[in-house]
C-alpha cells in the first residue's frame, strides 16, 4: 500500500510550499478514502512518495489515468496567500491503494 503525490515543477515552489501543498493533498485523499484501505496502509507504515510532473496538463493527464484504474484522486489548488496565485492547481494525491495498482499509472515518473 502507498500513496503518491504529484507536484508541478513549472510552478517552482519553495520546499516549504511543496511540503504544505503535499500535506494538504495527502490528508484530503485519506479523508476521502475507503476505511479498510486506510487501515491496511497504516499497518504498512503509510508510505508516501512525491513525484514530479512538468505542468498542469501533465498533472491532469495523470489524474485521468488514475481515475480509469479506479484510484482515489484529490487535486489541490492554492489559496493564493503566498507563492502561487489563488486557484492554481499545485498537486495531485493518488491513493492510498495497492502499490501495484498505483505503479501502473505512475511508474515512469521520477521523484521530486
Amino acid at each position: 500500500m502507498k500513496q503518491v503525490i504529484l507536484v508541478r515543477k513549472d510552478l517552482k515552489m519553495s520546499s516549504g510550499k511543496i511540503g504544505a501543498q503535499t500535506s494538504h493533498a495527502s490528508v484530503e485523499a485519506v479523508l476521502r478514502s475507503n476505511k479498510d484501505k486506510i487501515k491496511e496502509w497504516r499497518k504498512d507504515g503509510m508510505k508516501k512518495v512525491v513525484l514530479a510532473v512538468r505542468d498542469k496538463a501533465e498533472l491532469l493527464d495523470y489524474k485521468e489515468r488514475a481515475e480509469l484504474f479506479g484510484l482515489k484522486v484529490v487535486l489541490v489548488s492554492d489559496a493564493g496567500k503566498t507563492e502561487v496565485k489563488a486557484g492554481e492547481i499545485t498537486c495531485l494525491a493518488i491513493g492510498p491503494d495497492s502499490e501495484e495498482k498505483i505503479d501502473k499509472v505512475t511508474f515512469e515518473l521520477k521523484m521530486y
